[in-house]
């Protein structure tokens, strides 16, 4: 539908990752109306952490070497440590839950208008002439990538209610999901950080995975890092930050904090070694796989 519709590569990927975060979006929202914060936070971050280490630590692992431009990384970098900023700072109680989401979403509002902007849109937003350069050169890497792994056939009338079945499915299948997690939580007694940050977090987010490791497999370097890192985005913003607002999140917690931290702190690691390597290694996969592992463990014996 998004081909019919004429839109750009990058923002098609938007809209596959936004169909793919469908499962941690709708079970965040699903704990968040039950009060069950602890859990909705966790399922959203911890399945951040998770989609760091599956998407593009496995990926590299799968493939061998994940080769990203640098203006890629540094433009789709910015705005994920921005939203991954905004999120440790909700979370820990430095700012409100509103005082994280408008940062967070005028960031990535502007980075959506900008990757779907044409080359004279760009020259319109008056910007600095080396700017504008810069975002055309970088908009233009990602596009190479990404029209060889996500173009698809111009849809028809019959997929527009293909996907609004798979989405009432889905969305039905992650609210039972998540009911059924925090239920079995509490008779065998596991914590809510546990049931959340761990569980939920890497079973809702096994569609992104299966899609970057193919990415990544196929060579598909921009594609798969934009794929972790705008699913990672819109998880804070759609999931977190908007039913935050209304229904409130939980208090602050050691083990939130430590969730949002690794969640942050693993972003960045992501982002320099792709930076300096001009892609993701096997080791580097390795590397980002070890700090899931040792993410899951520190939460395992704090809570």
């Amino acid at each position: 539908m998004g081909e019919r519709l004429g839109l750009s590569e990058a923002l098609l990927g938007i809209v596959a990752a936004l169909a793919a975060d469908a499962p941690e979006i709708t079970s965040s929202i699903s704990a968040l109306m039950q009060h069950q914060r602890t859990i909705g936070a966790g399922v959203v971050i911890g399945s951040n952490v998770f989609n760091l280490a599956a998407l593009l630590g496995l990926g590299a692992i799968v493939s061998g070497f994940i080769a990203l431009h640098r203006r890629v990384v540094l433009l789709g970098g910015f705005v994920a440590m921005w939203t991954a900023l905004c999120c440790l700072a909700a979370v820990s109680g430095l700012v409100s839950t509103l005082g994280g989401l408008i940062p967070a979403a005028v960031v990535l509002v502007s980075y959506l208008v900008v990757i779907g902007a044409r080359r004279e849109s760009l020259r319109r937003l008056r910007l600095p002439r080396r700017w504008t350069s810069w975002l055309t050169q970088a908009i233009d890497d990602e596009e190479q990538d990404l029209i060889v792994a996500i173009r698809p056939p111009r849809g028809r009338r019959v997929d527009a209610l293909v996907a609004l079945g798979s989405l009432v499915v889905v969305v039905g299948a992650s609210v039972v999901m998540e009911r059924s997690a925090s239920e079995l939580g509490r008779h065998f007694h596991v914590a809510d950080a546990v049931i959340g940050g761990i569980v939920l977090a890497a079973v809702t987010s096994l569609p992104n995975a299966v899609a970057a490791v193919y990415l990544a497999a196929k060579g598909r370097g921009a594609a798969a890092l934009s794929t972790a890192l705008n699913s990672n985005n819109l998880n804070v913003v759609v999931g977190l930050f908007i039913p935050g607002v209304f229904v409130g999140l939980a208090a602050p917690t050691r083990s939130g904090d430590l969730t949002a931290s690794s969640y942050l702190l693993l972003t960045a690691l992501v982002l320099v070694v792709a930076y300096v390597c001009r892609g993701l290694s096997r080791r580097a996969g390795w590397l980002i796989i070890a700090g899931y592992v040792a993410f899951v463990i520190l939460l395992l014996a704090w809570t």
